[in-house]
């Protein structure tokens, strides 16, 4: 039986959207990844002498990827993937940090944050902690004044009359109450769920059982939350990549309407998934030369 991770959860109304934060209300991933997370990875990993590459495989798992948007601990082991498969570190004859114990737990641990992983022994989950607390730090120091893409306040401002709006991230919840608080949209949300919570999918499990499943939405920029969404059997508006703007003038102008008429699956999803499925990559550009 799973988990109810929400016991205490009471809808307010019976419609629920479901919306992911980082690359979906704010534009924040380029900030966090390229000034924050990629630098303390380099740093943390002693990844100094290949930082070039480094750069290379971080942004374009964590950005320009179907993989995007993932869990820090999932997008650690697809960087290093990436790395090892590159000719230039033969070249150098530099060896990647072993980070086997990591792997393991990621492939097995039924829940992934800060919290679990200071419970791990042994030189490489300290390591990793480091790691992942110095991401932390600085994204807390550098991400300030970054407001939500525009149509973002416009849709939760009528949306939260007639549906409960709960925030599904796997950003740690003292960033999303930073942020969300920062630019006064809390007062729109329902739930925050957090990646101290669960996964996006074991999120939306725990309230999905309040609404019929037609009356369910999830808004992401990754192809995570889009599989988060198919495995609760719920719709998924996609926020594309480079095209946010673009894509919450849609959802205001057609896609919120869809959803609250019962006009939304069918062609109009599917047309949806399939721009989605254009808008990111699966082979990185270094590769596919």
């Amino acid at each position: 039986m799973k988990k109810n991770l929400f016991p205490d959860y009471q809808p307010k109304h019976n419609r629920l959207i479901c919306v992911d934060s980082d690359g979906c209300v704010f534009d924040t991933m380029e900030l966090k990844h390229k000034e924050c997370f990629c630098p303390a990875t380099i740093h943390a990993w002693g990844l100094q002498p290949i930082s070039k590459y480094v750069r290379d495989a971080w942004e374009y798992s964590n950005l320009y990827s179907k993989d995007r948007g993932r869990s820090r601990f999932h997008e650690i082991l697809l960087v290093f993937d990436l790395l090892a498969r590159r000719e230039e570190l033969r070249e150098y004859d530099f060896q990647l940090p072993d980070i086997a114990p990591l792997r393991k737990w990621v492939e097995s641990a039924p829940l992934l944050n800060n919290e679990e992983l200071a419970k791990q022994e042994g030189p490489v989950m300290e390591q990793a902690l480091r790691w992942s607390l110095e991401m932390n730090s600085r994204a807390a120091d550098m991400v300030e004044g970054v407001p939500p893409f525009p149509g973002v306040r416009k849709s939760f401002e009528r949306l939260s009359q007639q549906a409960d709006i709960v925030i599904v991230s796997a950003t740690p919840r003292e960033a999303l109450d930073r942020e969300w608080n920062e630019h006064g949209l809390m007062e729109y949300i329902t739930l925050l769920c957090a990646q101290e919570d669960g996964s996006k999918k074991e999120c939306i499990a725990s309230i999905k059982a309040h609404y019929d499943q037609d009356n369910i939405l999830m808004m992401g920029d990754a192809p995570g939350d889009q599989e988060a969404a198919e495995a609760n059997g719920i719709l998924f508006f996609p926020i594309l990549p480079g095209q946010e703007i673009k894509s919450w003038k849609e959802f205001c102008e057609v896609g919120a309407d869809r959803f609250l008429e019962n006009r939304f699956a069918g062609e109009y999803q599917q047309e949806l998934i399939r721009r989605f499925d254009k808008s990111l990559p699966d082979t990185p550009p270094w590769e596919s030369k």
